[in-house]
């Protein structure tokens, strides 16, 4: 499912114009950026939750040459996602 067609089917569920669903999705990927961005968590109970994690630096190797490189350390967004998810995608 791409952003359309999600927007669609907000729009559909929630009996909004495409207008104000693509509004509301635009709103919750902003404010979820933003807490993200403050080292907050953003927790859906029954959905998941986003969080920021650090991956550690380390060594890697370049695939065409095969030599050692040094990949920095980064922050790193990840999702968990909540056991009424996980109920009803199993």
């Amino acid at each position: 499912m791409n952003k359309a067609q999600l927007i669609d089917a907000i729009a559909a569920e929630a009996n909004l114009t495409k207008a104000d669903a693509k509004k509301a999705l635009d709103a919750f990927v902003k404010s979820t950026t933003d807490a993200l961005k403050q080292g907050d968590r953003v927790a859906l109970v029954g959905f998941g939750s986003f969080s920021i994690s650090t991956r550690n630096s380390r060594t890697g190797r370049n695939p065409k040459t095969g030599a050692p490189i040094k990949i920095s350390a980064k922050k790193v967004v990840k999702f968990k996602s909540g056991s009424e998810l996980n109920d009803i995608v199993q």
